[in-house]
């Protein structure tokens, strides 16, 4: 895989020739031709001159396809009826490109940052440093900055998702070639202990090559557990505790005496253990797992720490003085060897008292563990206040640059992660809550058909229920599985609660919430694992009830649910025991798959409008979480950019976003990455609660009738194809890998909430990756260009108005840029050979004509309001990469389709079901957020 023939489109690394850009990217070109080469020379070695040539020819051909030179067919050709063993081979090459690929954008991004810096350039937009310009020029009263950050939070949630398949040890080589690659970066031949860098890479090419990039049996939920948990050694641990600190002495150099930020406003979350919506694999043990192991994770780096720190920390009380505090902290320790050593001693009093700890919370104990007979820590205030002793201590005697070090970052580390590491929460369905609810009342006699009862009916009993001390079963209730199954997992997070603090599992989220019934009935789940009791004088509420709005209709009645919800004096009192804070999620996808692209948007930056309005009225902090994917039509696209686009008073201080699949390794398996992605959610964040980002300032109703307009034309004809064309869903299904999706052994989560055939029911992601998979991509596009396209023709100077918009309204720019992006990685000509999957003519013409000249029109009516012919012209980076490594997708995709052929006509063939598997994942790799 080396370099073809001097072309207007290289093979590898290139993009277009232009005066600008070209050499700038030279870098990345040579570091691509080396990572390729290594790739190519490693096939030849391992699978023969054979496999070679074809990985070659198959090269070749794609960008003989890019450059129109051959028909798509001829390449297509180059692959039929190849034998499977030679096709695992080709797929596997293609992928590793793609993930070597990756290696080096991302070191190119650092460059180019290395670049701007020595150059003297201002900081680059999402940076802090930049935030921190914009802050200081727009005179903020210290008051309102003090009150807007009062709770502030961000947090990424991380998710499971089928698409993020990759095996440890293929994570742990990428990391390896990617620190190689940043030494090369910064000129050097050899690593520190001597060894040669590029046959370092080879060795570990190899290894790559010779790993398995994926498991042969379905993913369990234990395996998604341990690949959320690896970012943590791999960047949270060393990039979350240090970005906490700089914000936090950033903001209070500014603003000294307002205690900003005295609670870490960076904090991670998770889902995968906790989210058990339509998924049956979640039990009690599970939720046990996935908290004990979370827990395990961060006692186990905080043993690292101290025992380093009992290394380093070797002061002798005969050269330095001590504080009374200190003395008092070591004296528990009576070890003769350190007698003259306090900090030892203090360090190993923590220690042992650590090690009771793990002892008394962890089901699996870690290493370094040191046992002196002493009590565990009730909480991490304890914990940590024996490390601010001796941080206190070495300040008081002028090793304040002693504290500063390791001892600083592990204090900032149990700030963040306490003895929970991150927070769980816990999903389910309203419709599965409402069926346990209704079984819980009939078997205490309280109602005999819950189900049966009118809304306002159902709002007064179950408050009632709430508003009592006494529960609605005992131990000897014979119940259903289905809710002794509910009643266990949510007993399992009360343990966690009560083992591990608050913050294990912070939130209860109801998926399809579409009423003030659908709140309460989680709340009574709660009351009943002892997680909510509001009738002593200390309402008990560790637990938020958090509404996901996830549908059009949802979105629009989202805020009048809360408001009827927080008239309600027993919800309110739930509200203030937790500070007046209430958090609601917006659900991108289902939002997405329900009404489409603009639809979606729209509606949730009017459902957003809504709900800040309602937190004004109603005297509450808002909290919004957003229900992202990696992908455009999951909410995907630029976090920062995402972030400027929300309505004013919509961020105020708080965010909390889900990561999910490959994207999460994208940004956050790598701790330069890391620290980069959570400063740009970082920075978005303060910009858009401390500073007026819309720009639309008195013209603000004028520009949202004109969306509330488009979205609804958008909507309709969104729906004429998704949910009115008859034969769609079988379209859907012949031309998408949509059924292999849950058929192989991908996630652990079924790809519908129930049995059925209903867009409607298809979970959200393997909804978008099919689409992404055919390179189709219709979920980040479809309907608009209809509706851009209708309403400009009914008046000439409609398009002035839409230039206007995508000028001074960041919503409207990111929502053209994020399906810019989307339209550049689509290929119809891609998609027309998914299409021949489909067995009936007419079925096919009538949805796949659709789909292309929809595509065609999007793509013009985007030229026109943006005046650009580039679809990525505001976006370089991605321009890049679409350039780089799209050709490259081609045979995965020719090779997908040769594949599903097969494996639908009775193909029986393990490796054929193992060929589809590792093209999903090679493709997924390649776009980096396809689902």
């Amino acid at each position: 895989m080396v370099d073809g023939p001097d072309t207007t489109l290289e093979p590898i690394g290139s993009v277009h020739r232009t005066p600008v850009g070209r050499d700038a990217t030279e870098p990345m070109r040579e570091d691509i031709r080396l990572l390729g080469a290594i790739l190519g020379d490693t096939v030849r070695e391992q699978n023969g001159e054979a496999v070679f040539d074809l990985v070659e020819r198959a090269r070749v051909e794609s960008f003989r396809v890019r450059r129109s030179e051959i028909d798509r067919a001829e390449l297509a050709g180059l692959f039929g009826g190849i034998d499977i063993h030679r096709a695992i081979p080709v797929i596997r090459a293609f992928t590793h490109f793609a993930l070597l690929a990756n290696v080096a954008e991302d070191i190119h991004r650092e460059r180019r940052r290395a670049v701007h810096v020595a150059a003297g350039e201002p900081p680059q937009d999402s940076s802090l440093a930049a935030t921190y310009l914009k802050l200081d020029s727009a005179d903020l009263d210290a008051h309102a900055v003090a009150d807007a950050l009062t709770g502030a939070l961000v947090s990424p949630v991380i998710t499971a998702h089928p698409t993020e398949t990759r095996r440890r040890t293929i994570f742990d080589t990428q990391h390896r070639i990617t620190e190689l690659m940043r030494l090369r970066l910064h000129g050097h031949t050899h690593t520190e202990d001597g060894r040669d860098i590029e046959i370092e890479l080879r060795r570990h090419i190899l290894t790559l090559w010779q790993t398995a990039l994926v498991r042969l049996s379905r993913l369990k939920i234990s395996d998604e557990i341990e690949t959320g948990l690896r970012y943590y050694p791999a960047a949270f641990f060393q990039v979350i505790p240090q970005v906490n600190a700089e914000v936090r002495d950033a903001l209070q150099a500014r603003w000294p005496g307002t205690e900003l930020l005295t609670e870490p406003i960076l904090r991670p979350g998770s889902w995968i253990g906790g989210d058990r919506d339509g998924n049956p694999n979640v039990t009690a043990d599970v939720v046990r797992l996935a908290t004990g192991r979370a827990a395990y994770t961060a006692l186990a780096h905080y043993f690292t720490e101290i025992t380093a720190l009992e290394e380093e920390l070797s002061m002798s009380a005969r050269l330095v003085k001590v504080t009374d505090g200190l003395t008092a902290l070591a004296d528990a320790c009576h070890e003769p060897a350190r007698a003259d050593e306090p900090y030892r001693r203090a360090l190993r009093v923590i220690h042992a008292r650590l090690t009771a700890t793990a002892q008394q919370i962890l089901d699996e104990q870690p290493e370094h563990q040191l046992d002196l007979g002493l009590a565990p820590y009730p909480t991490p205030v304890e914990f940590l206040a024996d490390l601010d002793t001796v941080d206190a201590s070495l300040r008081a005697n002028g090793s304040a640059v002693v504290a500063d070090d390791r001892l600083a970052r592990l204090r900032e580390a149990v700030r963040v992660f306490g003895f929970h590491l991150s927070g769980l929460d816990m999903r389910q369905n309203s419709e599965v809550h409402e069926q346990v609810i209704a079984e819980l009342l009939s078997w205490s006699g309280v109602h005999a058909d819950y189900a049966s009862l009118p809304e306002a009916d159902r709002v007064e009993l179950l408050a009632a229920e709430i508003s009592t001390r006494r529960p609605l079963i005992g131990e000897d209730a014979d119940l259903s599985e289905l809710a002794r199954k509910e009643l266990s997992i949510v007993g399992a997070a009360a343990r966690a609660v009560k083992v591990l603090g608050p913050q294990a599992v912070p939130n209860y989220i109801i998926s399809m919430c579409q009423s003030v019934s659908d709140m309460l009935e989680a709340a009574v789940l709660l009351k009943e694992a002892g997680l909510l009791n509001l009738t002593g004088p200390q309402p008990y509420c560790p637990v938020g009830i958090v509404p996901l709005f996830e549908t059009i209709d949802d979105l629009q009645r989202g805020s009048s649910i809360l408001e009827a919800a927080l008239d309600l004096p027993v919800y309110r009192t739930m509200v203030a025991c937790r500070g007046r804070h209430q958090e609601v999620m917006l659900g991108y996808s289902d939002s997405n798959k329900d009404g489409g692209y603009l639809a979606a948007n729209w509606a949730l930056y009017r459902a957003e409008l809504d709900l800040v309005e309602s937190a004004r009225k109603t005297g509450i902090r808002l909290r919004l979480f957003h229900g992202r994917g990696g992908t455009v039509g999951r909410g995907g696209g630029p976090s920062y950019d995402a972030i400027l686009a929300q309505p004013p008073g919509a961020v105020n201080g708080s965010l909390r976003i889900t990561e999910q699949g490959e994207v999460i390794a994208a940004k956050y398996a790598e701790p330069r990455i890391a620290h980069r992605n959570l400063e740009t959610l970082l920075a978005a964040t303060l910009e858009s609660t401390l500073l007026d980002v819309e720009g639309l300032g008195e013209e603000a109703e004028p520009a949202y009738r004109v969306l509330d307009e488009l979205a609804a034309r958008a909507q309709r004809a969104y729906a004429e194809l998704v949910h009115e064309t008859p034969g769609f869903v079988d379209y859907f299904k012949a031309s998408t890998p949509v059924s292999e999706i849950g058929a192989l052994n991908i996630g652990s989560r079924p790809t519908s909430r129930k049995p059925t055939t209903s867009i409607a029911d298809l979970r959200a992601i393997p909804w978008v990756l099919a689409w992404s998979q055919s390179r189709v991509m219709l979920p980040g596009w479809y309907g608009t260009g209809t509706a851009f396209e209708e309403w400009v023709a009914e008046d000439d100077s409609r398009l002035a108005v839409l230039q206007d918009l995508y000028e001074r309204w960041p919503f409207f720019r990111t929502v053209l840029s994020n399906m810019a992006q989307v339209l550049a990685k689509a290929d119809m000509g891609l998609a027309a050979r998914y299409s021949e999957l489909v067995d009936d003519d007419d079925l096919r013409a009538r949805v796949f004509d659709k789909i292309v000249a929809e595509h065609d029109r999007t793509i013009r009516m985007h030229r026109l309001i943006t005046g650009q012919d580039d679809l990525l012209a505001d976006n370089p980076a991605l321009a890049r990469s679409v350039f780089n490594r799209f050709p490259y997708l081609e045979p995965l995709n020719h090779l997908q389709v040769e594949l599903l052929r097969r494996y639908r006509s009775g193909d029986t063939d393990e490796l054929v079901q193992r060929g589809i598997l590792l093209t999903m994942s090679g493709l997924a790799t390649a776009l980096r957020n396809s689902g």
